[in-house]
């Protein structure tokens, strides 16, 4: 399994911006289509957006499409999460998550089942 590790998380206002970082161990992070989820208190994890292996394909789930931007380095082996116009319904613990497969394509619509490796999560509040 590749081990993952989040950052960036905090306290922002609505309207601000904010931008995750996840840290990959291993030299196989490349290989693999990445995602973020997240988690609000009370709520079950939702899909916030998914990324190809070559940085090629995105997807992006309804609530967050054109306000975040989901990106990856593959040579510093970190997926980002730029979050902008942040609104206090983004408030949540955001976590990114690897794919089972190598090179496998990613899924417009991904389950939690789809992806084998989880960071420890990062909290993001967003005060109105």
């Amino acid at each position: 399994q590749v081990q993952l590790v989040e950052s960036g998380g905090g306290l922002v206002q609505a309207g601000g911006s904010l931008r995750l970082s996840c840290a990959a161990s291993e030299r196989t992070f490349s290989k693999y289509p990445m995602a973020w989820f997240r988690q609000a208190p009370g709520k079950e994890r939702e899909f916030v957006a998914t990324i190809s292996w070559s940085g090629g394909t995105t997807y992006y789930a309804d609530s967050v499409r054109g306000r975040f931007t989901i990106s990856r380095d593959n040579v510093r082996n970190t997926v980002y999460l730029q979050m902008n116009s942040l609104k206090p319904e983004d408030t949540a613990v955001y976590s990114c998550a690897a794919g089972k497969l190598m090179w496998g394509p990613p899924k417009a619509y991904p389950t939690p089942a789809d992806f084998g490796s989880w960071g420890q999560g990062t909290q993001v509040t967003v005060s109105s």
